[in-house]
């Protein structure tokens, strides 16, 4: 079910605009996609961030606009790194009854036997892109870690035919591998050296 967002139409204004709008506990963003012209429109921050918070950034969200209501998803946030501050957001408007694409997160379940042998876990993509219908995004896709074992890897091939969605990333997108201990490549590149001697 999708979470109702209220929202006040702008002005495409200038900087100065923007700023009292953020300081006023608004984001200033923008609305485009399916029957709809690109509107500028503010939300309000909190409210927002709450929402995220309880249902996730893959949510469905619901606006009233000129009268009507619309059914939008975020496309874009941009947001200051250094202060964690929201500054601009881009929501998409869709139709239920289409798939659109949309990023989904990556959960590891189970304890890696690579892992409980010394081994370093890492994570170079931390989400997988699915073509889906929004009332369908799932929150997260799971991905079984149990038997990954030190130097193996997951990729997008690997779970393509074990869930139930169109996933659009390559088959080669590496989701979770396990390191040899960093100590043990070192040893190893020392010996290496040692024979050469």
């Amino acid at each position: 079910m999708s979470t109702v967002l209220s929202v006040n139409k702008r002005e495409a204004g200038h900087r100065s605009t923007l700023t009292q709008l953020r300081k006023e506990g608004a984001i200033p963003a923008v609305i485009y996609g399916y029957n709809l012209d690109s509107t500028p429109i503010s939300i309000s921050e909190k409210e927002f961030r709450k929402s995220i918070q309880k249902n996730g950034p893959n949510d469905v969200f619901s606006m009233e606009l000129d009268g009507k209501e619309v059914n939008v998803v975020v496309s874009e946030i941009q947001q200051c790194s250094m202060k964690k501050e929201i500054n601009h957001i881009d929501f998409l408007a869709i139709n239920m009854s289409e798939a659109i694409e949309a990023e989904v997160p990556i959960r590891l379940v189970g304890e890696s036997v690579g892992i409980s042998e010394g081994g370093i876990l890492m994570q170079p993509n931390l989400e997988v892109k699915l073509n889906v219908k929004p009332a369908d995004i799932p929150e997260s896709i799971e991905v079984d870690i149990t038997k990954l074992k030190i130097g193996e890897s997951i990729m997008v091939v690997d779970i393509r035919d074990t869930i139930d969605f169109d996933i659009i990333s390559e088959d080669n997108h590496i989701l979770v591998t396990i390191m040899a201990p960093v100590a043990v490549v070192e040893e190893t590149a020392a010996d290496s050296v040692q024979e050469q001697v």
